[in-house]
C-alpha cells in the first residue's frame, strides 16, 4: 500500500472522503505537516493506492487500512482524522482498535445513521452515465468557495485550483457509488456509540455545507457527551481545503493536547513535501517547490 508520510511531531492519520483520493486533501496535508506528522493514503480500492480490497468484506477493508498504514509507518498510537465518508471509517477504527487511537477528529463526517438523500439516490442509479451531471451539480459549492476566499477573484483562483486537482486525480463514479451502497448492510450505531476516546468534531457553517448537513455530523456530539465541537467559519464541506491553515491550527492544537507525553511514532525533523513524493512517483511537481526542509 502506498502511504504518504510527511511532517514531524505527533502522528496524525488522515482518511479521505468518498471520492477516495488523498490528493484532493493536499492543502490540508501540507498545512498539517508543518505542525505534526501526517500519514495518509487513498482508499484501498483506488488503483493508485496499491492496497488490498475484498468486495466480500467491503467497508471493513477501509478500517483495516488504517491499521496497515500505522504499522507501515511504525506507529503504535495516533490521532485518527476522518473526512466526510472517511469520518465514519475513522470512528469505526476507534471502536475496533481503541488502544491505537490517542484521539479522534471527525471533519464534516457522516454518522452511522447516515442514509443517501434523494439527490444521492438519483446519482446512484447510474453513476457513470450521470457523472457529467454530477460535475455540473457540483457548481453549487461555489458559494462556499467564495465565502472562504473573501473575494470574487480569490474564489475564481480557488475554484480553478480545485478543478485542476479533480481533473488530474480523477475519481471513479462507480467506486464512489459502491462505497455509498456498501453502508446499507452495516449496523455500526450501537458499536460506535460505545466509543470513548477524546474526540473533536469539526463542521462548517450550516448554510454553507451542501454535502453533509451540519446537524447530521453533530449527531456525534449528541452520541458522545465527551466530544468537542468546533465550527470552521466561512466554510462548509471544503474547509480543510479552502481554509487549510486555520483547519491545521485547530486540529494540531487538539492533537498536541491529547497526545501530550506520547513519544511513539515521532519522526526526525527533515521530511519530504507532498510535491516531492509526487515527483518521486513520476508525477509532475511545481518548479518552485522549496518548502519546509527543516
Amino acid at each position: 500500500m502506498k502511504v504518504v508520510d510527511v511532517g514531524s511531531g505527533s502522528p496524525l492519520v488522515l482518511v479521505p472522503g468518498i471520492q477516495g483520493r488523498w490528493e484532493w486533501m493536499k492543502p490540508a496535508v501540507d498545512a498539517l505537516a508543518a505542525k505534526c506528522r501526517v500519514i495518509t493514503f487513498s482508499l484501498a480500492d483506488e488503483p493508485s493506492c496499491g492496497g488490498a480490497f475484498d468486495e466480500s468484506t467491503g467497508f471493513e477493508c477501509y478500517i483495516r487500512q488504517i491499521d496497515d498504514a500505522m504499522n507501515a509507518a511504525g506507529i503504535q498510537t495516533a490521532t485518527v482524522c476522518g473526512v466526510s465518508y472517511g469520518g465514519l471509517i475513522a470512528a469505526a477504527f476507534a471502536v475496533r482498535h481503541p488502544e491505537r487511537v490517542s484521539s479522534l477528529v471527525l471533519v464534516s463526517a457522516i454518522p452511522p445513521t447516515w442514509m443517501p438523500d434523494a439527490r444521492a439516490r438519483f446519482f446512484l442509479r447510474a453513476p457513470r452515465l450521470l457523472m457529467p451531471l454530477f460535475m455540473v451539480n457540483s457548481l453549487r459549492m461555489y458559494r462556499e468557495i467564495a465565502a472562504a476566499a473573501g473575494s470574487w477573484s480569490g474564489a475564481m483562483r480557488e475554484a480553478r485550483r480545485q478543478a485542476v486537482t479533480v481533473l488530474t486525480n480523477m475519481s471513479s463514479p462507480v467506486r464512489m457509488a459502491r462505497r455509498a451502497t456498501m453502508l446499507g448492510g452495516l449496523s455500526l450505531e450501537r458499536e460506535i456509540g460505545e466509543t470513548n476516546v477524546p474526540t473533536l468534531v469539526i463542521t462548517g457553517e450550516p448554510a454553507l455545507d451542501r454535502v453533509v448537513p451540519v446537524d447530521t455530523t453533530r449527531e456525534y456530539v449528541s452520541m458522545w457527551p465527551h466530544a468537542e465541537h468546533v465550527t470552521l467559519e466561512r466554510t462548509g464541506h471544503l474547509g480543510l481545503i479552502t481554509r487549510a491553515g486555520e483547519f491545521a491550527r485547530i486540529v494540531s492544537s487538539f492533537v498536541e493536547r491529547t497526545s501530550a507525553g506520547q513519544t511513539r511514532g515521532l519522526k526526525p525533523a527533515r521530511y519530504e513535501t507532498t510535491d516531492e513524493i509526487a515527483r518521486r512517483a513520476g508525477a509532475s511537481a511545481p518548479a518552485n517547490n522549496r518548502r519546509r526542509i527543516v
